[in-house]
């Protein structure tokens, strides 16, 4: 791992008038490392996910990341078009619904090659040849890639999200459950496929999840969320081996009981 974090993370708060939404979250997260937030509906952890991302503005904290450059940048004081363009590039965000991070009107291939063209690729034949590589990467037939995501299926509009969002080698990824809403084979497939991608580019990766199966596979550390604040945070196999608070327990024997 490198020696600097690539993320640090302090002190994060989200108040909606008396309303928590999170409080006082402090983490570093490293180049490479995967790190699952969970718990149940309610308990902060898309709050926290979207104040990282930058997608909504912490009441209070600072959130620092590492640029490409080197330079130490706070993500809250930097101008918009900056986040924006961090985002198109250095960033993938998944969302748990593939609707809201597709296009559904143009193309698959289209829907891969407009992030390439946010970093400046303007080659029409190079574009349409990483996005047929990606989508064989993501296990999306290259006979489809003129077909608009609107005739996939929910599986393949995940996987197209995917590729959408690391064709652009990003080194930090967010996924909102990303496997929400799929059927269970479907899920097992798409976690293999997301493992392999992880590894393969070495990304870091921060996700949200209430299936603690999700977190065993893909994450090292993990953090348990209840109302609002981070209750437990360990290595992913010691949580979820040797939980210490009596909710991470209640919520690793539900688990067991299912």
């Amino acid at each position: 791992m490198s020696e600097a974090p690539l993320l640090k993370v302090r002190d994060v708060s989200k108040f909606y008038g008396q309303r928590i939404g999170c409080k006082e979250v402090t983490f570093d997260l490293w180049p490479g490392e995967v790190l699952a937030i969970v718990g149940e509906s309610g308990s902060g952890k898309t709050t926290l996910l979207n104040c990282i991302s930058t997608r909504l503005m912490p009441s209070t904290g600072s959130v620092e990341y590492a640029m490409r450059d080197g330079s130490i940048r706070d993500l809250y004081h930097m101008g918009e078009a900056e986040r924006r363009f961090l985002m198109r590039t250095d960033w993938g965000f998944v969302h748990q619904n593939p609707a809201d991070g597709l296009r559904m009107t143009v193309s698959a291939g289209a829907n891969v090659g407009e992030r390439l063209m946010a970093i400046g690729n303007r080659h029409y034949g190079n574009i349409r040849s990483t996005a047929l590589d990606w989508l064989t990467r993501v296990e999306i037939g290259t006979d489809r890639i003129d077909d608009a995501p609107r005739a996939f299926s929910g599986g393949m509009r995940q996987r197209l999200q995917i590729a959408r969002n690391l064709v652009t080698g990003p080194r930090l990824v967010f996924m909102d459950e990303p496997t929400g809403g799929l059927d269970v084979s479907v899920q097992a497939r798409l976690l293999d496929l997301v493992r392999g991608l992880v590894n393969d580019l070495g990304l870091a990766a921060i996700i949200v999840t209430h299936d603690l199966a999700v977190a065993r596979l893909l994450s090292h550390r993990m953090m348990v969320m209840k109302d609002g604040h981070v209750i437990e945070h360990g290595l992913t196999d010691r949580v979820l081996d040797d939980p210490r608070e009596p909710y991470t327990q209640l919520l690793v024997s539900s688990i067991l009981q299912v």
